[in-house]
């Protein structure tokens, strides 16, 4: 434990040590569906990478890869911007793969659709909010 002499001065007005509370680290075990997120946001952001790099798909697309690498590891450190990011592609990549099964009919997209939708729902609870900071 840590002692910080003056901010009990500051709260209590009298000087001594104030004892700070231990930061929990298992927070992030408590929650494995954001582990899970976070391998499937480092799975899209590999996936984008090699299209581009094969020219299925624009440079301009690289921009993606690197925010999804960013949420992945803000997730990790349950950071609330990161959450709003993964949040944002998640719900993007969701539509994005359902628009892609209703246009080409493809199994691959339908799965990974629904299961960006489960990701997303996820993301939405509320204990999931309240463990971030």
């Amino acid at each position: 434990m840590t002692t910080d002499i003056n901010s009990n001065l500051r709260t209590t007005g009298f000087p001594g040590p104030r004892i700070k509370p231990k930061v929990e680290k298992a927070a992030l075990l408590k929650l494995p569906g954001l582990i899970a997120i976070s391998l499937y946001m480092m799975l899209l952001a590999v996936f984008t990478t090699v299209r581009i790099v094969s020219g299925h798909a624009q440079l301009i697309l690289l921009v993606f890869p690197v925010l999804f690498i960013a949420g992945a590891l803000g997730m990790l450190l349950l950071l609330r911007w990161a959450w709003a990011l993964t949040l944002a592609a998640v719900a993007l990549s969701a539509g994005s793969f359902l628009w892609s099964f209703t246009t080409q009919h493809t199994a691959p997209a339908l799965v990974q659709g629904l299961l960006s939708l489960v990701f997303f729902l996820y993301l939405v609870r509320g204990e999931v909010r309240e463990k971030l900071h």
